[in-house]
């Protein structure tokens, strides 16, 4: 099983609100998810950015692999440093 670390929309038409979720690769986009280690709202100023970051080492430390949007938001958390 491929695990991707990846952005799962909610929110509203024209009002997006991400959560960044641990998910198999082959699941939707908005499907279930294998856990959530956090959100992310691009509507706010200043941007609200907020990761478990243990929770995603360990994910990472497992093999997930992020997504390339996903990597970008990690490493503005300072979960990754790359």
């Amino acid at each position: 099983m491929a695990v991707r670390i990846r952005l799962k929309r909610l929110g509203a038409k024209k009002a997006p609100f991400y959560r960044i979720v641990v998910a198999d690769s082959r699941t939707p986009r908005n499907g279930k998810s294998i856990a959530e280690i956090g959100y992310y709202n691009p509507l706010k100023e200043p941007v609200e950015l907020k990761v478990d970051a243990d929770e995603a080492k360990k994910w990472l430390g497992t093999g997930a692999q992020p997504s390339d949007t996903a990597k970008a938001l990690l490493k503005k958390a300072g979960v990754i440093t790359e």
